[in-house]
């Protein structure tokens, strides 16, 4: 082996750590630009996940056919989840307005939902119990609260990871709903 090659050998061998530093950083860099809220969802523009889960507090099954004939929120929410009360107010609010919402209750008690729901309120029409988070796993559930909205069709329009409020209201869900609402006529 010649000199110059040794050496050259030696000098790679002394900046490689600061090579990896370097990459490192910069999608580190790159990360940190990107919104976690927007982690794209494989059924936005799809049909609704096959389902079928019973209800809290009550007879009965929720399933994938229970969400079409109307522009349905489903709400993915748990009694052990903060955030889900941050939104709750927005939820609520939507619900008095006439906005068709569904409870997913996700890996939470019965006891524990229901406490919850009698504590902070009860918005939505019913609520479908997902014990294990089976379900949630098929519709890409990362945990609560995750919000989909859902056309009259069945098919998942949006999703929206954290909590619902005013601003992703009248930013990003009412233009929605109307340009569903066109779509309809």
């Amino acid at each position: 082996m010649s000199e110059q090659t040794i050496n050259n050998t030696s000098l790679l061998k002394r900046l490689m750590p600061l090579i990896i530093f370097i990459m490192l950083a910069a999608i580190l860099a790159i990360g940190l630009t990107l919104n976690p809220r927007e982690v794209p969802s494989p059924f936005v523009g799809k049909a609704a996940p096959e389902f079928v889960l019973p209800l809290l507090n009550a007879e009965g099954k929720l399933s994938h056919e229970d969400l079409k004939g109307d522009i349905t929120l489903l709400n993915v929410f748990a009694s052990w989840c903060y955030a889900c009360r941050a939104e709750h107010k927005a939820i609520t609010k939507l619900s008095k307005n006439g906005f068709r919402v569904i409870g997913f209750n996700y890996k939470d008690k019965p006891e524990d939902a229901t406490a919850w729901l009698r504590r902070f309120g009860n918005p939505y029409q019913v609520v479908a119990q997902d014990l294990d988070g089976r379900v949630g796993m098929d519709w890409g559930v990362y945990g609560a609260p995750e919000t989909f909205v859902i056309d009259h069709n069945g098919m998942v329009r949006d999703k929206r990871i954290g909590p619902v409020d005013a601003e992703y209201i009248r930013e990003e869900l009412m233009p929605l709903v109307e340009k569903i609402r066109r779509e309809q006529t």
